[in-house]
């Protein structure tokens, strides 16, 4: 069992305080079960009576109470027998006798208990409920029990705690602010994306605004691998299953992909000879029939790209590329947005070399994602290097191989001077990597990129080189995705920037608002030479006051707008308002404001780092 920190264990003790004060307020409730969490804690229930924001209040009012009444937290120890007879007293029968269940045999069946509340619990608490110094109610989710869509939806209901008032206050405005920069909501106001329920879960829709943000990512770091010569790749969105029995993929991961698809012809014999779906699954998981898959991952088409013709060692490195879609079944309780979908697009390479190459190949992916990092205000991120359990025998390729794979994570991580954790058992069984987390401009934090050394696949599909003796070698396989998928990465970026994107990334560069109507034909030829310029910009021709027109730039969160008066006008000026760098501001011919932006956009200027203040 995980050890709790300090944090954890006052957050868990919290998620009893919670139990308690729901078990007084309504008796009738089912427990399942409260852990902490990397935020809070949270306790699923099954109660008829569907919670609101009035019951949250009550709740934490009688959670108050609990506190006050500096109740002790026991622990008691009991065989399983006894822990039965615990449960049914307890009238927790529901879910409870399950989660028992789930104690493994060789583990201590233990139970806590505050005031009148006792729950199997394996702890640890704190002291007293007194312990509890700041606590929050938060919200109200639906969740399934055991996170299976085929059982019983519960009631989730979240909460945090930390040890002063002052840093609960803090974490509560981080909150607010990322309520603000929810890129749910701002994909909505700003017209980003849509997921379509007739279209299906987890599958976006990019509307035309975030679809020019992602061609324009997709458009930088093509032309970074142009450079570090990567050639571009283009593999189906479906494959045959044996192509995925051959990597491993299936059957061993079929819980997190689409169903098979089998042929058409094979469904009508299987039917007329009476073929159940039961059996249809499990000869399609031995292979007796084949089928077609979703494509989960991109690489087993690039081992076939890669294999499509023989290569001598003069030919490897071989870096192939490509911004490939694939397909995961997600729990639709797992759904968010465009962070957590079921169709997304990876920004994938694969490369293919020989083990004395591994060092600098790897360097070289550690560059490029450092490089999108810094190109896009990304300052703070560490490193994790997933190594292999010396004690385990998960793993394939001999001790050799791993232990040079790892040593040239150490030395690649070392050349991007930030600090990095080895983490012990964390390694793929097919290879070390490196994991990227990402801290946002308001502390949250994102696994984003990623390196993996693979021996596996090239092992798997029988993979070779004409060596310099002339004889066959098997290659390595470093997988890597800077942005990790284009859905997540935006998602991530549109909560960064809170939507107010650098002018390169800005679906719409530059609005034109011309102060009366007979100055709107003046207006659309500064349009025009811009647009010659291939910036994106609009003219706000609508019969409305300037103020009116001002606040729907900073609503839109146009970077810079021109005003252009009867005065401007005569004189062959605009007055140049940016939100995105005060830099560009100031009275300029369109021509002179032209060349500016086009030099900001072409070094990716970030905004000033200030707070937005719109105004009218």
């Amino acid at each position: 069992m995980k050890e709790m920190s300090p944090l954890e264990e006052l957050r868990h003790s919290c998620s009893h305080v919670l139990a308690t004060a729901i078990l007084r307020l309504y008796p009738e409730t089912q427990l399942d079960i409260g852990p902490p969490t990397d935020n809070g804690f949270y306790y699923d229930i099954d109660l008829d009576k569907k919670l609101d924001a009035d019951d949250l209040e009550a709740i934490e009012a009688e959670m108050k109470k609990v506190i006050k009444e500096n109740q002790r937290f026991t622990r008691i120890e009991c065989s399983r027998a006894e822990a039965i007879e615990k449960i049914h007293a307890s009238g927790q029968t529901t879910y409870k006798l399950g989660r028992l269940d789930d104690v493994p045999n060789s583990e201590q069946v233990s139970f806590y208990q505050n005031g009148e509340f006792i729950d199997l619990c394996a702890g640890p608490h704190v002291g007293y409920t007194k312990k509890i110094k700041a606590f929050k109610l938060l919200s109200i989710a639906g969740a399934y029990h055991r996170g299976d869509e085929n059982n019983k939806q519960l009631q989730r209901v979240y909460g945090t705690a930390f040890p002063s008032k002052d840093e609960l206050n803090e974490y509560m405005t981080r909150l607010e602010e990322a309520r603000a920069r929810d890129h749910r909501k701002l994909g909505k106001d700003l017209k980003l994306f849509h997921i379509d329920e007739a279209v299906g879960a987890g599958l976006t829709l990019w509307t035309p605004n975030g679809a020019v943000i992602r061609q324009e990512l997709q458009n930088f770091i093509s032309e970074e691998l142009r450079m570090a010569d990567y050639d571009q790749v283009f593999t189906p969105h479906i494959g045959k299953l044996g192509l995925y029995r051959t990597s491993g993929h299936f059957p061993y991961y079929k819980e997190s992909q689409f169903p098979p698809i089998v042929e058409p012809g094979t469904v009508e014999r299987l039917a007329q000879e009476g073929c159940s779906c039961g059996d249809l699954s499990n000869q399609l998981d031995s292979g007796e029939i084949d089928g077609y898959l979703l494509k989960p991952m991109n690489c087993p088409m690039h081992i076939k790209v890669f294999d499509s013709q023989p290569h001598s060692y003069r030919d490897l490195p071989v870096r192939l590329a490509e911004f490939g879609t694939v397909y995961r079944w997600e729990q639709s309780g797992e759904l968010n947005g465009m962070t957590r979908v079921r169709g997304f697009t990876q920004d994938d390479a694969h490369l293919f070399c020989t083990e004395d190459q591994i060092g600098q190949e790897i360097k070289g992916c550690l560059d490029l994602v450092k490089l999108v990092f810094t190109t896009l205000g990304m300052s703070e991120y560490r490193v994790r290097i997933g190594l292999r359990d010396p004690d385990s025998t998960k793993y394939v390729g001999d001790a050799a191989m791993w232990d040079k794979a790892e040593d040239a994570l150490r030395e690649a991580a070392q050349t991007l001077g930030v600090d990095y954790i080895e983490e012990p058992g964390e390694a793929a069984f097919y290879g070390p990597k490196i994991d990227f987390v990402v801290k946002d401009v308001i502390g949250r934090e994102w696994q984003l990129g990623t390196v993996q050394v693979d021996y596996n696949l090239p092992e798997r599909f029988d993979l070779n080189y004409i060596g310099a003796d002339n004889e066959k070698h098997r290659p390595v396989m470093i997988h890597r995705a800077p942005f990790g998928s284009m859905e997540r990465f935006c998602g991530v970026l549109i909560e960064h920037f809170a939507g107010s994107f650098p002018t390169w990334l800005a679906p719409e560069q530059v609005r034109i608002l011309p102060m009366n109507d007979d100055l709107v034909p003046q207006a659309r030829e500064i349009e025009k030479l811009l647009k010659t310029a291939k910036i994106r910009v609009t003219v706000d021709a609508i019969a409305d006051k300037l103020g009116a027109k001002i606040r729907k730039c900073h609503i839109d969160k146009v970077p810079h707008f021109l005003v252009l008066g009867r005065k401007e006008a005569e004189d062959g000026l605009v007055k140049v308002n940016s939100r995105a760098n005060k830099a560009l501001e100031g009275l300029k011919t369109p021509a002179e404001f032209m060349g500016e932006l086009l030099q900001n956009i072409a070094d990716k200027t970030l905004p000033d780092p200030k707070e937005e203040t719109p105004t009218a």
